[in-house]
């Protein structure tokens, strides 16, 4: 199989390159810079481009069979204060993507989407795909019409597409700079023995797995015989940011000082992920413990490659 991997020398990106590579398949990867964390595999077509430039996106797909679509320009974070970044940035190039993929005769869409911001504040636990979508943030709001555009191009002209909406995924190869995730963001803080923030009284309650199970979920996805499919990614079980820190603080040996601060409008107090479907319709299943997690990513954070 040939892919094309959107944004995938970034974090989630370059675990799914390596993933696809290592089952055996045919990778091309299209991202603006390349990870300083991560060297891709010798076999991997490299482009450096920004994903806005048509005659570079056009020449990405030609001969690809499946596309995974990773980028994003914005976050759950700064979403409501770009709404027209978001709009510009994200939403209008995935239209213009579709067209393409209709054009090169690409066969399936694979769509990075969010489980934890396109469901809003939860009716119940865990949070089904059948959950109605309220997103509290403008990021939620683009990757929840982008999944309807890819349902409406299935079904006016065939093209396939997976949604994977994903939990919070944490590990190796993201780049501290981004400032993304709460495990990443946590360690980063005590290994440099700087504070951590907490924004509320950390009652809030995510939903963490390792990112190379999530790439692993991207992999099978894209080797799946599924035409049209939203599908939940998680470890399916919850965990407060307080319960988080207390974990971590057993795990590394260092006691974490705490910064509180208010708690911010679009976050949701509590996203745990029902992952029901995804087993079933993919067999996938969450298989390194956040124990493990946490630890390989610490190791990998204090590393001497890793500086």
């Amino acid at each position: 199989m040939h892919c094309l991997v959107l944004g995938g020398a970034g974090f989630i990106g370059s675990h799914v390159v390596s993933s696809l590579v290592n089952a055996g398949h045919k990778v091309r990867l299209l991202d603006l810079t390349p990870n300083p964390y991560w060297t891709p595999p010798p076999q991997v077509e490299c482009l450096w481009a920004d994903w806005n430039d048509s005659a570079q996106v056009g020449y990405a797909l030609t001969g690809i069979e499946v596309v995974i679509h990773l980028v994003s320009v914005t976050l759950p974070a700064n979403s409501n204060e770009r709404t027209v970044v978001d709009i510009n940035g994200n939403l209008l190039p995935t239209l213009n993507l579709l067209q393409d993929c209709l054009r090169k005769g690409v066969n399936k869409v694979i769509f990075s989407s969010s489980g934890g911001t396109v469901y809003g504040i939860p009716h119940y636990l865990p949070i089904d795909e059948d959950h109605p979508t309220l997103p509290t943030s403008s990021y939620g709001i683009i990757k929840l019409t982008i999944e309807k555009y890819l349902h409406l191009y299935y079904r006016l002209y065939g093209l396939k597409y997976v949604v994977l909406r994903g939990a919070n995924p944490y590990g190796i190869w993201r780049d501290p700079a981004t400032n993304q995730g709460a495990i990443n963001v946590f360690l980063e803080h005590l290994a440099h023995s700087q504070p951590i923030e907490i924004f509320g009284d950390g009652s809030i309650v995510r939903d963490y797995f390792y990112v190379k199970d999530l790439a692993l979920a991207f992999q099978a996805a894209a080797e799946s015989q599924l035409d049209h499919a939203v599908l939940n990614v998680g470890s399916g079980k919850g965990l407060s940011l307080l319960e988080l820190l207390d974990k971590i603080h057993r795990i590394t040996g260092v006691r974490p000082v705490l910064l509180h601060k208010p708690a911010r409008a679009f976050d949701v107090p509590k996203n745990i992920l029902n992952i029901e479907r995804i087993q079933s319709q993919l067999g996938w299943q969450s298989q390194v413990s956040l124990n493990d997690g946490i630890k390989w990513t610490w190791e990998w954070i204090r590393s001497e490659d890793r500086q």
